[in-house]
């Protein structure tokens, strides 16, 4: 499939994503929204894809929503807004529930829905020179793209009211001290350290990984006793998969596993 505003590379299993319009900052419209969602499916489809890499082009990783096509839709950017965020949502769903780990490379800033993808993100690596920002409500707008889920889980409900209410902009190491991302390394190491774990994880049980992500994803929704009642089942199906057994046998005969991903 060819892609206009965003690359799609896969390679040993690693599916690299990159947000391809460095002139507009990366900013989400509506056709850079579409073919986010047909990549994420395009990932989610792809057994041999097991891992997955989302960063951007350029000096930004992604300004948010793109306020300039925004304008131009006049009266009409209500329709234009459910269109751009059920094509932006679709992306984000596919993502968050794939079996594949998903890592965000935060290549520079991350504003508005930029900030929301490298929240969703599983795993997310920053470079030193990468700033977060929510923005949505200095431009009178509100949050989308997930983050008023995945912020709160992530670092709290107060954090979470203070980036989206004051936009107050955090520096790379202030985002890794609040948890809003795993790991700060120099820009130029920045896709070597994404694509190094990522080639890790692909190598990694993924079926497993996807039950992992979905146990997780509904841990603040379920009570105790239904949270371990979903651990219960994943635990004693995934045990009967390739890779259950697998890892099972690989740990009774002391030997690295050699996971397939199913």
């Amino acid at each position: 499939m060819a892609y206009q505003n965003l690359t799609l590379e896969r390679h040993d299993g690693v599916a690299t994503l990159t947000l391809n319009r460095p002139t507009a900052a990366n900013s989400i419209d509506l056709p850079l929204a579409r073919e986010l969602m047909e990549a994420a499916i395009v990932c989610d489809d792809d057994p041999e894809t097991r891992a997955v890499i989302i960063t951007g082009a350029g000096a930004m990783f992604c300004a948010g929503g793109d306020l300039r096509s925004f304008g131009e839709a006049g009266m009409g950017i209500s329709s234009r807004l459910k269109e751009l965020t059920a094509h932006l949502h679709a992306a984000i769903s596919h993502l968050v529930r794939m079996d594949a780990p998903v890592i965000a490379a935060v290549n520079g800033m991350a504003a508005g829905a930029g900030f929301s993808l490298a929240v969703a993100a599983d795993l997310t690596i920053a470079s030193d020179t990468a700033g977060f920002v929510m923005a949505y409500t200095h431009a009178g707008l509100v949050p989308d793209g997930s983050s008023t889920y995945f912020l709160p889980r992530r670092i709290g409900d107060r954090r979470a009211r203070e980036l989206m209410l004051t936009n107050r902009r955090l520096s790379a190491a202030e985002a890794l001290a609040w948890g809003v991302v795993n790991q700060v390394v120099p820009a130029d190491e920045l896709m070597p350290a994404a694509t190094k774990l990522a080639r890790a994880l692909a190598q990694g049980p993924t079926r497993t990984f996807g039950a992992t992500k979905a146990l997780l994803n509904g841990s603040f929704e379920n009570g105790l006793e239904t949270q371990m009642e979903l651990e219960a089942r994943a635990i004693a199906a995934m045990s009967i998969t390739p890779d259950g057994q697998e890892g099972i046998h690989a740990f009774l005969e002391k030997r690295k596993p050699k996971f397939a991903g199913r």
